[in-house]
């Protein structure tokens, strides 16, 4: 019988592998000293800086050591947690002074160079713009690991690099954390990089930053909770004393919304608790004293939620008897903060902007007039002003045709009114 011939054996053959399936090593500090040569022997000119860094990138894996490019760039070298350099093989050996850190200390000249160095680097290799943005997240927690100067460099250049949408704003939160607050790190980060804003962009940048962040709720958080820094008194004298009034302002105008938002749910849910109506107006009044709010602001904000409290009917024959049923039925709420001609004017001026948004309420605008005419909540003389040169520009000529024949008959009124007065006299 035939046997078969035994299997031919492996045993001491080399399987090949690919070059594309061999893994490096991972090495930054590897990459760190190949960089940090290059740097070295650019020195100061920073165009060279940029031109080694350029002939680097073909060498130089920066797809997997973009982290540590930028971070030495910034620092000189590789950080430890904490924001101290790591040394190896004696003092200065793993550093070098061709950085942000090393060159532009004091020196707002050279924060801008060193600002065009990395915007040139991340515009060449798109890549770096994330990597950059994750860096950033990392060093904004090693503020006490570094100088005074350095932060005040690092505040400065961030600005630049918000200025410039090399960042995004949203990078600000992760400087308040407790270790840097407490200490007045956080908060004199802020103020270096909004002062730097400032003076480069104009007030308007620093506050559209402050937006952007999502720190505009959270601003008080930069200050240490010890010996009442945490007070509305400090926080302006803190922000005024570095030429931020926009800030002061902003939070202000922030305090008073909130406090507008505030009173327009309570309003709202009276309303559609349907509480008495001078239940109601008791508490509007009392709010109103207590947060300083403007009858104006207030008989604006409750003509929308009144507005608001009901579902409308969509055939518009039917919707213009509906608005008139609710409308009069609140005509008390709106009397009791109409006391004043410039109350009068802020509801016309919202009803009419309203009826704008509001398509199908176009046609029911003259007779909401004339019901809070007949009702005493709006004055001849406020409708006539608000005819002639205090309307809103929002659908005027639909409006005035509406007003025109109402305006007529006032003006004609107000004509028999002064000749019956001269008769009396």
């Amino acid at each position: 019988m035939s046997q078969k011939a035994p299997l031919p054996s492996l045993t001491g053959h080399r399987l090949k592998t690919r070059k594309r399936d061999e893994k490096k090593q991972y090495d930054p500090a590897g990459f760190r000293d190949a960089i940090l040569e290059g740097l070295n022997e650019a020195g100061s000119d920073l165009d060279s800086v940029s031109k080694f860094l350029d002939a680097q990138s073909s060498k130089l894996d920066y797809r997997r050591y973009g982290v540590t490019l930028i971070e030495i760039l910034i620092a000189g070298g590789l950080l430890a947690p904490g924001g101290i350099l790591i040394q190896e093989g004696g003092e200065n050996a793993c550093q070098t002074e061709t950085c942000l850190f090393g060159q532009a200390i004091d020196s707002m000249e050279m924060v801008k160079a060193w600002e065009q160095v990395f915007v040139r680097l991340v515009r060449r290799y798109k890549y770096l713009e994330k990597m950059h943005e994750e860096e950033m997240n990392k060093i904004l927690v090693y503020l006490k690991g570094f100088t005074a100067s350095q932060r005040k460099a690092l505040a400065q250049i961030t600005a630049l690099w918000l200025a410039a949408g090399q960042l995004p704003a949203t990078i600000l939160p992760i400087l308040i954390n407790e270790h840097q607050v407490k200490d007045g790190l956080a908060l004199e980060f802020l103020l270096d990089l909004l002062s730097t804003l400032k003076t480069e962009k104009g007030g308007t940048a620093v506050v559209n930053v402050v937006k952007k962040s999502g720190i505009e709720s959270r601003l008080m958080e930069f200050f240490p909770s010890v010996n009442q820094q945490q007070t509305e008194d400090n926080f302006s004298k803190t922000f005024l004393s570095r030429d931020l009034p926009e800030i002061v302002t902003f939070r202000k105008a922030q305090a008073a919304q909130n406090t507008k938002n505030s009173l327009h749910r309570m309003v709202r849910e009276a309303i559609e608790e349907e509480k008495p109506v001078k239940e109601i107006i008791l508490e509007i009044r009392e709010s109103m004293t207590r947060t300083s709010i403007q009858e104006q602001d207030a008989i604006m904000m409750i003509w929308t939620c009144v507005m608001s409290s009901v579902e409308w009917n969509k055939k518009e024959d039917l919707l213009q008897d509906q608005a008139l049923r609710h409308v009069k039925k609140n005509i008390p709420l709106f009397t009791a903060f109409t006391s004043n001609a410039r109350s009068e004017m802020a509801l016309l001026n919202k009803i009419q902007e309203y009826c704008y948004d509001n398509m199908n309420f176009l046609k029911t605008f003259n007779k909401i007039v004339l019901l809070l005419y007949k009702t005493d909540v709006l004055s001849e003389e406020v409708i006539l002003k608000w005819y002639k040169d205090s309307h809103s520009s929002r659908g005027w000529s639909v409006f005035m045709d509406q007003m025109k024949k109402f305006v007529e008959w006032l003006e004609h009124a107000e004509e028999e009114s002064d000749e019956d007065d001269d008769e009396d006299e």
